[in-house]
């Protein structure tokens, strides 16, 4: 007989929500393009592109929370559970660092004048963002540190992963949103400034989940 888990509803949304900001937030391929749409063609025109990209994310995000159920007894032991956690916080830190270091100007490509339809500006940046089944490891070191995944709680888990897709829905809206309105001065310099303030912000808090994993194990065993 399965145990009993106690589930915080809230505690799980907010926990999606903030899953789906990290996946979107870097200044990634489909970043530049949502930016660049939203500059050239409009705002909702970078919008559905941050659509095609959340869809894509969700599918990856589902996919490593399935195989993560498989493998649930591993992750529950609490020393497995501490190690995947370090784990975790360890590789947001990295990616964070990385994000702060990198320059997404340098791989940036012009993007077409032709507006398109929505439906098709949305199709291209699902291809993009699908093309990089490499975010996986980032929905694993997220569900490892958050312990995101419950098993056996379906409509919960449904729960969690739609405030994942909402939460990168939210960052792609408040994106274009401040790009629009401030088009008039933004140029390809707000694009690195931007992914350095991410890339701070994601350093910050992995730094302190990383002191929080630790602290949790020194309170607990000493």
């Amino acid at each position: 007989m399965m145990p009993f888990i106690h589930i915080d509803l809230l505690e799980l949304i907010l926990k999606g929500l903030l899953i789906g900001i990290i996946a979107s937030a870097p200044m990634g391929p489909v970043g530049i393009l949502c930016i660049q749409r939203t500059l050239n063609k409009g705002r909702w025109y970078g919008f559905v592109t941050g659509i095609g990209a959340a869809v894509s994310d969700i599918i990856y995000a589902l996919i490593t929370g399935l195989g993560m159920s498989f493998v649930m007894d591993f992750i529950t032991n609490p020393t497995n559970k501490f190690i995947l956690q370090l784990s975790g916080s360890a590789i947001l830190l990295l990616f964070g660092i990385y994000c702060f270091r990198s320059d997404p100007r340098k791989n940036m490509h012009k993007s077409s004048q032709s507006k398109g339809t929505l439906w098709h500006n949305a199709l291209t940046a699902f291809l993009v963002t699908f093309s990089n089944p490499l975010i996986v490891f980032l929905f694993i070191a997220c569900y490892a540190q958050f312990a995101f995944v419950v098993p056996h709680h379906p409509l919960e888990m449904t729960l969690g992963y739609m405030s994942i897709i909402s939460g990168a829905l939210l960052w792609w809206y408040g994106l274009t949103w401040l790009v629009d309105k401030v088009r008039a001065k933004f140029d390809m310099n707000g694009i690195q400034i931007i992914n350095r303030i991410i890339g701070s912000l994601v350093i910050v808090f992995s730094f302190a989940m990383l002191i929080g994993t630790v602290f949790n194990l020194y309170t607990i065993h000493y």
